[in-house]
């Protein structure tokens, strides 16, 4: 659990309270002087706004936000808000779908509390629904939910959104720091796939690997990392840590995963991108006989481009640079700036 020193010391969540607390100022001073008052409810909507601009993942800042609308009877702004809130959800498509024909201003605020009754956003609460349908199945509520059908649900969602991928991010955490391992990275490359400029997440899961023995898996997630923040070189001190432990042992020096092996991992990852991707781009195959794949390549990639589907655009680039096609460096570089 976090410590209540620790959250004094936060800075943007301090910041956050504090926005907070001036938009309930000036939501009171609306009821209190009505002929200021929608001078003083654009004050407080301002103030909310910034209280979750600072610490996103404080409910009571969406729930400030979310009475401002009410009480201005801004109906639209309240649905707007529910879309951002489920955005930060990973765009769960059973989510979105309840958001269509209601009355937001009857039952918007409502829905806000059963999506974080569900889906809370501070992962200590979250992880607590998860311990009382895995361990106390006596003590679950009609909110709680398992492991399995949270893994199942991850497959689904949409974590293209930088808050979402935080959130979820220190939801998975949780699950590492409970022993499950193998389902940290399985999920975590479901966020990498839909966020691959996360180079944390990369890190910690390089980290892991490293601990688990596992070299190649290892080399590619520290790869990651350099690609993205050359001048942290992770990859190049794994590979010094790697000869270090090999001095003295009959050993041939180990230089990096093969060929085979990150073409694999990479194509893994572009099958991961898929699912949130943009429909399927039409590649015209006619050009020139000659370096045909090398063009078609290409084409493919400007095409994923063209359509901002930087995600599978990037792991594309990645396995072609690892197989050796140095042209796709520059257009690798156009794609992690876009990102």
């Amino acid at each position: 659990m976090v410590d209540s020193q620790d959250l004094l010391q936060h800075p943007r969540r301090n910041l956050g309270n504090r926005y907070r607390s001036s938009a309930q100022k000036f939501a009171n001073l609306a009821l209190k002087d009505p002929d200021r008052s929608r001078e003083n409810y654009a004050w407080a909507e301002q103030n909310a706004r910034q209280a979750i601009l600072h610490d996103f993942t404080d409910e009571r800042n969406w729930r400030c936000l979310a009475e401002l609308k009410v009480a201005n009877k801004d109906g639209d702004g309240l649905h707007a808000v529910m879309e951002d809130v489920f955005s930060i959800l990973g765009r769960d498509p059973e989510h979105l779908d309840q958001l269509k024909g209601i009355d937001f201003l009857a039952v918007g605020r409502e829905l806000l509390e059963a999506a974080f009754s569900r889906d809370p956003l501070d992962p200590d609460s979250w992880w607590l629904l998860i311990i009382e349908s895995e361990e106390k199945p006596e003590k679950a509520s009609a909110f709680s939910i398992t492991l399995s059908e949270f893994s199942e649900r991850c497959k689904r969602l949409d974590f293209r959104d930088q808050r979402a991928n935080i959130v979820f991010g220190r939801r998975l955490e949780r699950i590492r720091t409970s022993g499950d391992e193998n389902l940290f990275i399985e999920l975590a490359r479901h966020l990498l796939a839909h966020r691959p400029n996360n180079h944390e997440l990369w890190m910690e899961m390089g980290r892991l690997h490293e601990r688990r023995e596992e070299i190649d898996d290892a080399w590619s997630c520290y790869d990651h990392v350099q690609q993205l923040r050359p001048h942290l070189e992770v990859r190049d001190q794994f590979l010094a840590r790697l000869k270090e432990s090999m001095d003295g042992k009959d050993a041939s020096p180990w230089s990096g995963p093969s060929v085979t092996h990150r073409d694999a991992f990479l194509e893994s990852m572009v099958a991961l991108t898929k699912r949130v991707s943009t429909p399927e781009v039409i590649v015209n195959e006619v050009v020139e006989e000659e370096a045909v794949t090398v063009h078609l390549d290409r084409v493919r990639l400007e095409a994923l481009i063209d359509a901002e589907d930087y995600q599978q655009a990037f792991f594309m680039a990645r396995r072609l640079v690892a197989n050796g096609e140095d042209w796709a460096e520059d257009i690798l570089r156009e794609i992690q700036q876009k990102m």
